[in-house]
């Protein structure tokens, strides 16, 4: 009696507590929201576009201010060489230098960086297809053990009401007192699986809070998750395909960086200002000065064909990944589509079982009003009911899972 009690106090208490109700896209929202790693992510982008700009202020006219002093003495003779410090020396100078390179070389440089922000994003993208694939499994696991313990509940109030009548019918000696303690044992298995399913529950949606970044332990009832087998995008256009072409594009943008490193490279320089000795006049030492320096270069041990090479490997490895990866995907496709197809051809056995199984309850049920049915073949009905409602609960929430696996593609 006291289980009794303590199953219905549960329930009232549960059900009152899922008065209020959440969808997928609120814990989808959530997510994405409170993802460090996204955030990384869309960080690194805005921290790219800051070396964009860095590269190109890099390549302006640079000017400076140098100033510098020099006092080495010499007494009686000694001290340094005057020929080479001068004794005393100042300098105060405007400097300005200015790189001469190619348009074509800085867009190469460019380039880099941005190739470099779009594999980023598109790592985003698939983080984000990471981070929903997670949150909808967790939820559809939640999901299917709020809706197990809505039907063991349902099943329970069933064999409560049932319950009052096999009693007084037992005390009329319609049905033996045995009959009645095995149709009480089952009322208590019952209750008890009704306490597991909303400890089930209970946990499963607390990790969900968990994976979502939601400091709650409170509970409340989660909607159907409406989620539809997708119509998936061309494999060539697909985010898991993208960053092949990126890596290729990074690759022939290496190629074109090696190239221009082996240009000639210019510079010129021309600063302003005060250099003086003091040896002489030195209220004359104001002045300017101008100048260059130009590199080529001619022979560097074939490091040139080296780097070449490995840029070679490093495509060979790319379209070998490439490869596997595409006979993947296609097959997964494939088979998740499949498994889709045979849980929804058994849920229509499924469905279809479950109207004879409900249909031999009722008649049981109604026979037992009048006592023309033995307590095992009601008690086998249950089971029988349990069963079948158990299949399709499982069975239903196997489709969506699959139908979650199969829309983490549709990007």
């Amino acid at each position: 009696m006291k289980l009794f009690f303590s199953v219905i106090l549960c329930a009232f208490t549960f059900s009152a507590s899922l008065a209020q109700t959440y969808s997928l896209d609120h814990y989808l929202e959530i997510a994405h929201n409170n993802s460090p790693l996204l955030k990384d992510l869309q960080n690194q982008i805005y921290s790219n576009k800051e070396d964009s700009l860095r590269l190109l202020a890099g390549y302006k006219t640079q000017l400076n201010v140098n100033s510098g002093g020099l006092y080495a003495p010499t007494i009686n003779g000694y001290g340094y060489s005057s020929a080479i410090t001068n004794e005393h020396t100042l300098n105060a100078l405007l400097s300005a230098n200015q790189a001469i390179i190619s348009k074509k070389n800085i867009n190469a440089q460019l380039e880099a960086i941005t190739l470099l922000s779009q594999s980023i994003g598109n790592a985003k993208k698939i983080s984000e297809q990471d981070l929903k694939k997670a949150i909808t499994t967790q939820y559809i696991t939640a999901y299917g053990s709020l809706q197990q313990f809505k039907f063991n509940k349902e099943v329970v109030d069933l064999l409560s009401k049932e319950e009052d009548l096999f009693k007084k019918l037992t005390r009329a000696n319609v049905y033996h007192q045995s009959d009645y303690l095995t149709f009480l044992v089952t009322l208590k298995q019952q209750q008890l699986q009704l306490l597991q399913s909303r400890l089930q529950y209970k946990n499963d949606y607390t990790t969900l809070n968990y994976l979502t970044g939601i400091a709650d332990t409170s509970m409340i009832e989660l909607q159907e998750p409406m989620i539809q087998q997708p119509m998936l995008p061309d494999a060539t256009t697909s985010i898991f395909f993208r960053q092949y072409h990126l890596d290729s594009l990074k690759l022939i943008n290496g190629r074109q960086l090696i190239d221009f490193s082996y240009k000639p490279k210019v510079s010129i320089t021309a600063d302003g200002g005060y250099n003086s000795d003091f040896m002489g006049q030195a209220y004359k030492n104001f002045g300017l000065s101008a100048g260059f320096a130009f590199t080529m270069p001619i022979y560097d041990g074939g490091q040139r064909k080296m780097q070449y090479r490995k840029l070679s490997l490093q495509e060979e490895t790319r379209e070998n990944y490439k490869a596997f990866f595409d006979v993947q995907y296609r097959q997964q496709i494939a088979q998740l589509k499949q498994q889709i197809s045979e849980n929804e051809n058994l849920l229509t056995q499924v469905d279809e079982q479950i109207k004879y199984s409900e249909s031999l309850i009722k008649v049981d049920t109604q026979l037992l009003q009048t006592g023309d049915v033995r307590i095992a073949d009601l008690i086998l009905a249950i089971n029988n009911y349990l069963t079948i409602k158990n299949l399709k609960t499982t069975t239903t929430i196997n489709k969506l899972q699959l139908i979650n696996q199969l829309n983490y593609w549709n990007r």
